[in-house]
């Protein structure tokens, strides 16, 4: 399968993707989600997203545009009726990414951001990545995923690694020092039951 249809197949979906922790997968849909990104994104704990400073009319702008892309589809992630993270799963044969690696067929890039949750809840960074992760192999086809953090943001290092992510070198974009990661399908698979073994033992 081509690269550039990977990041599309869902949105010929009728039926919304649920996945087994009880996350619904939902593309995101302008104007009504727009509210919602817009307070997330002003808030403190959105310093790496870089649009803290961004309008509610500049957030619908921006989605628009990626939208329009062809390139990048914006999912939204629900749980419990209500949303719970943001999903970007774009093409990197299409992205600036390209001329960091030599792109496979079937990679898929991923950017994630996680709204605040209504309670506190142990381990609900984790339980979120993983499901996108799952989502990404089971209903985009991906057969590898791209990340490219901030170097600096050691909280997304953490949740990159607990799902299999190997980390390959620092990058220099515009705006940011970017760590390139990649996980294959079988990374994630043996992480997560290294985890699974961890919690029963």
């Amino acid at each position: 399968m081509p690269t550039d249809t990977l990041h599309r197949r869902a949105d010929a979906v009728q039926k919304p993707y649920r996945d087994e922790a009880g996350f619904v997968f939902l593309p995101l849909r302008i104007p009504d989600d727009i509210p919602t990104l817009h307070r997330w994104f002003t808030q403190e704990r959105a310093a790496f997203w870089l649009m803290q400073e961004k309008t509610e009319a500049e957030v619908r702008e921006a989605y628009q545009r990626m939208m329009d892309s062809g390139t990048a589809t914006p999912y939204i992630g629900w749980h419990e009726g209500r949303p719970a993270f943001l999903a970007e799963c774009y093409d990197p044969a299409q992205d600036r990414i390209k001329a960091f690696y030599a792109v496979r067929p079937g990679d898929l890039g991923m950017h994630i951001f996680i709204g605040p949750p209504e309670r506190r809840i142990a381990g609900y960074s984790r339980t979120v990545f993983h499901a996108l992760m799952r989502f990404m192999f089971e209903h985009l086809g991906a057969q590898r995923i791209v990340v490219e953090p901030d170097a600096s943001n050691h909280k997304v290092h953490a949740l990159n690694r607990s799902a299999g992510f190997a980390y390959d070198r620092d990058v220099v974009f515009p705006e940011k020092i970017a760590s390139l990661a990649f996980c294959t399908r079988r990374d994630f698979e043996q992480a997560t039951a290294a985890t699974l073994e961890e919690v029963h033992s």
